[in-house]
């Protein structure tokens, strides 16, 4: 039988070819038309072309990333951290950022876009400027671009608008840990007579460097004297009231004003305030109690807190409680005493003090 053409439903068969797949149609299928790499033609043709171009906005923004860098690097390197948190640093960053998102989002600038974000993620105000923040704070140089008079300020040793006469006229340092040693003995010494008391010490005292005002540090310090806090509970409305009493009885032989219960509604707080700091608005239902007492016109105040987890409903004050003693070892609940005291020059910086603030009009 001879080979020929039959035309059946529109579609082309070859005789004697049962099983067979059909022919291809016209052109060929649509997927070998895509695989045009497989033409040796095609291939011919694409390597004669050379490598792909990038296009100019690829390079652009790469060597402006690189030149950001350097330039963000230079400012570092001199100290310059004010000028990396500048307007004019910012603004050059987003118009780098415009360009790299220009660059990656072209088909010929991709590549080197990806290189100038990757430079742009390593080197940017944030993270430069961050290296910048820990270096001046690790080394204490924030002199910056500041000017000569204001570094000269920066050193002064009192407190911006306090005379430096109040300074030298009030106890020192040690005129107020002396009373505040002497006070909190007496407190204790009472409380325990009358109530059977016994005490631990919680923490240590602290010294903290007064800031001037100027940027800088002065000569003086605030005092915090070390805690003492009972081993024992303190709690019933009318046995904290009691003991309060007592407190303030002693406050008053000392020199000390009559003592306020900032817990209390006579405090002129708002009860949501109230409420919120100490865990009820009325006092008898209170997890906190805070009475404060000063010796006014000298700056030494004094504190006697009570917790009382008695009237802790909701568990947070105990959970608060719980996480503090695990740190320090104090107890859960009781009564805390501690005296503090701000802008305290030291005897033994006085001369020091008088003789620096001859480098200062009024000095």
């Amino acid at each position: 039988m001879t080979d020929r053409p039959l035309t059946e439903g529109g579609a082309r068969y070859v005789s004697n070819s049962e099983g067979a797949p059909p022919l291809p149609p016209p052109g060929g299928y649509r997927a070998a038309q895509r695989r045009g790499t497989d033409d040796p033609q095609v291939a011919d043709h694409r390597a004669a072309a050379g490598p792909r171009r990038t296009n100019a906005i690829g390079w652009v923004s790469l060597c402006a990333a690189i030149l950001f860098a350097f330039i963000l690097l230079v400012l570092l390197g001199i100290g310059l951290t004010d000028v990396i948190y500048g307007p004019t640093i910012l603004a050059l960053q987003l118009a780098l950022i415009g360009a790299v998102v220009t660059a990656l989002i072209t088909a010929r600038g991709r590549l080197l876009g990806i290189i100038a974000l990757a430079v742009v993620l390593l080197f940017n105000v944030a993270t430069v400027g961050g290296l910048a923040a820990l270096r001046t704070s690790a080394t204490g140089a924030y002199d910056g671009g500041k000017t000569d008079e204001q570094r000269l300020w920066e050193a002064y040793p009192g407190i911006k608008d306090r005379d430096p006469r109040s300074i030298l006229n009030s106890p020192s340092l040690e005129d107020v840990r002396a009373l505040s040693e002497d006070v909190l003995a007496e407190v204790r010494a009472r409380l325990t007579a009358e109530y059977g008391f016994e005490w631990v010490q919680v923490t240590d005292e602290v010294l903290r460097p007064e800031r001037n005002g100027y940027g800088g540090e002065s000569m003086l310090v605030q005092y915090t004297s070390p805690q003492w806090m009972t081993t024992t509970p303190v709690t019933g409305y009318e046995h904290k009231r009691a003991v309060m009493t007592t407190v303030s009885e002693v406050l008053l032989e000392q020199g000390f004003w009559e003592m306020f219960a900032f817990n209390e509604p006579t405090s002129g707080i708002s009860p949501d305030v109230i409420e919120k700091m100490y865990g009820a608005a009325d006092p008898r239902e209170q997890v906190v109690w805070e009475w404060y007492s000063d010796n006014y016109p000298d700056p030494t105040r004094f504190y006697a807190d009570i917790t009382d987890l008695a009237n802790d409903r909701t568990g947070d004050y105990r959970a608060a409680r719980e996480a503090q003693s695990a740190r320090t070892g104090e107890p859960l609940e009781g009564l805390s005493l501690t005296v503090l005291a701000d802008e305290l020059l030291s005897v033994e910086k006085r001369d020091a003090f008088e003789s620096a603030l001859g480098a200062y009009d009024g000095g």
